[in-house]
């Protein structure tokens, strides 16, 4: 899973929840602009990827339609609607990355099952962080998988977003016995960094403890603009190695979402606990500064939201925070070289 698509199996883990439910799901798949069925692999125009687009309007349809704010993590176990968002509010005001780890294990401890539930212990230098329980088996081997894959997966790139840096893993440990096909447990390893290990006692990952005195620099504020377009911020966060990197924090800090304006400096040096001669110093020494920052981000986030979505060129202008869409216009030419209709029209070309 990387910045651009995810596989197929991981839709159809969502579209299995609509289906157990009662739902027709083909609705729900074009509004999502899938153009297959993802649950029939020998169906027509099957594919083995999706884009990290497509599957977060898949995930919001089904949301809407459940009421399900799980990310597809916990099938079977049931988990209350509005979960997760009531798990996020409860971490906020943790200090750091490790208070928020274990208060997201009592909450899921405190209200679920023990297959939905959370682990967190740590191992010498490590912190290990995984499900308690035996996973939801009910579903088919590949299937299982998936959901495994993705569950960590998903669980590492929140811990990340939370504190606003790439969190490198040390090892990746699995229940399930090891993949026959090589080049799968190959795969396992490019997803996630770092070694996997097969048949292991839960499934977890496993980083340095020196992540969990991270502060988290999310605030209600980001979490609502996070909820609104999840989980396509986890599916496009980097999952680079560079953890050290104050650009990075404060590129994560900033966002995707300028429709409500972006944090301003000084709420930036209070969560990093910084003064702002400090930060501006240090940003001086990476070879950049808040402001463009703030301007590749504005442009990055352009440049997917075009690349990977079906909103209108102007929807994606008020995205930006740009009142005039004229302006938008001018400063991505600026960026790019062309206008947000011929950088569109090009990438569309090159799908084809």
């Amino acid at each position: 899973m990387d910045a651009e698509t995810l596989p197929t199996k991981f839709a159809k883990s969502l579209l299995t929840l609509v289906d157990e439910r009662g739902y027709d799901y083909r609705s729900i798949l074009d509004l999502s602009g899938i153009d297959f069925n993802p649950m029939d692999s020998r169906a027509p125009g099957y594919r083995s990827q999706i884009t990290a687009m497509q599957y977060s309007r898949l995930y919001q349809q089904v949301l809407s339609l459940l009421q399900d704010e799980t990310f597809g993590l916990l099938q079977g176990s049931g988990v209350t609607p509005g979960a997760f968002r009531m798990m996020c509010y409860c971490i906020l005001g943790c200090d750091n990355l490790g208070k928020a780890v274990k208060r997201a294990c009592e909450f899921y401890r405190t209200f679920f099952r023990n297959e939905a539930q959370i682990s967190f212990r740590r191992e010498g230098a490590l912190a290990a962080v995984g499900y308690s329980g035996a996973r939801d088996r009910s579903l088919a081997e590949t299937e299982v998988e998936a959901a495994d894959i993705y569950g960590l997966s998903v669980w590492h790139r929140f811990y990340c977003w939370l504190i606003g840096t790439p969190i490198e893993l040390t090892q990746v440990h699995f229940a399930r016995c090891a993949p026959a096909q090589p080049e799968r447990r190959q795969k396992y390893e490019r997803l996630f960094g770092c070694t996997v290990l097969f048949a292991q006692e839960r499934d977890e990952i496993r980083f340095d403890q020196r992540y969990l005195e991270y502060p988290l620099v999310q605030t209600e504020d980001s979490l609502k603009k996070f909820l609104k377009t999840a989980p396509y911020p986890l599916m496009v966060l980097s999952n680079g190695r560079d953890d050290s990197s104050l650009v990075a924090r404060v590129r994560a800090m900033i966002g995707h979402d300028f429709s409500q304006g972006s944090p301003n400096f000084d709420r930036i040096t209070r969560s990093l606990n910084m003064s702002a001669p400090t930060l501006r110093r240090r940003l001086k020494k990476e070879g950049t500064s808040f402001q463009i920052l703030k301007d590749e981000c504005r442009r990055d986030a352009a440049i997917n939201y075009l690349s990977n979505s079906e909103l209108s060129i102007n929807a994606i202008a008020a995205l930006m925070g740009f009142t005039d869409p004229s302006a938008f216009h001018r400063c991505f030419k600026k960026w790019t070289g062309m206008t947000p209709g011929e950088f569109r029209q090009r990438e569309r070309r090159e799908a084809i």
